[in-house]
């Protein structure tokens, strides 16, 4: 599956998002009265946050049916912002991995059809929460959710990395690679008695 934000619609009857339980999620925190800004468009109307073990939601309260979504390895940097001269208002500023050569600046979310394929190329999603004391709360369920969801490939390093199975070595078998071990011990141990010969001993 592409990475990035997405389109969200799959709401249950109660107006809360439908979970995948079979993956174990669940319901971290839910923020009302959230916005969400998009790249550098506009915040959109103020609507509702889930933030669910696995991914982060925004539902809007004007228009039903409208939402977005962004899974945690997905978002590659989220921190508190409360510099005006970065942002108008305090927020919760994310940094979310997007379609290579992705121009932000084009695309209009009016239309759906344009939505679904701008979105994958937004790279920037900021949070403002109604009340900006919150945020503190907000950025630490990031940081837990962001733990539960750790870089599927970090700490592998690729100079040491193995994809050979078990019991294959470049297309021999693992007793070819006993065997010449073996050999090479011989050889050792042949060296060692000509060298004891060669001191006398």
């Amino acid at each position: 599956m592409a990475p990035g934000l997405k389109r969200f619609t799959d709401v249950a009857g109660d107006g809360t998002p439908r979970l995948d339980d079979a993956a174990g999620e669940e319901l971290v925190c839910v923020e009302r009265a959230a916005s969400v800004a998009l790249g550098s468009r506009a915040p959109e109307p103020p609507g509702t946050l889930f933030i669910t073990t696995r991914r982060v939601i925004w539902l809007s309260e004007a228009e039903k049916g409208r939402g977005y979504a962004v899974g945690f390895l997905d978002i590659t940097l989220h921190a508190v912002s409360r510099d005006p001269e970065a942002y108008p208002s305090p927020c919760l500023y994310t940094q979310i991995e997007a379609e290579a050569d992705s121009d932000e600046e084009d695309g209009d979310l009016d239309s759906e059809a344009d939505s679904d394929s701008q979105l994958p190329k937004i790279s920037e999603m900021r949070i403002i929460l109604a009340d900006a004391a919150q945020l503190d709360s907000l950025f630490d369920a990031f940081c837990h959710c962001a733990e539960l969801n750790p870089d599927p490939t970090a700490g592998i390093d690729p100079e040491f990395f193995i994809p050979n199975p078990i019991g294959q070595n470049g297309g021999d078998d693992l007793s070819s690679s006993v065997l010449e071990l073996q050999i090479n011990d011989q050889r050792f141990e042949d060296a060692e008695e000509e060298e004891a010969r060669e001191n006398g001993h």
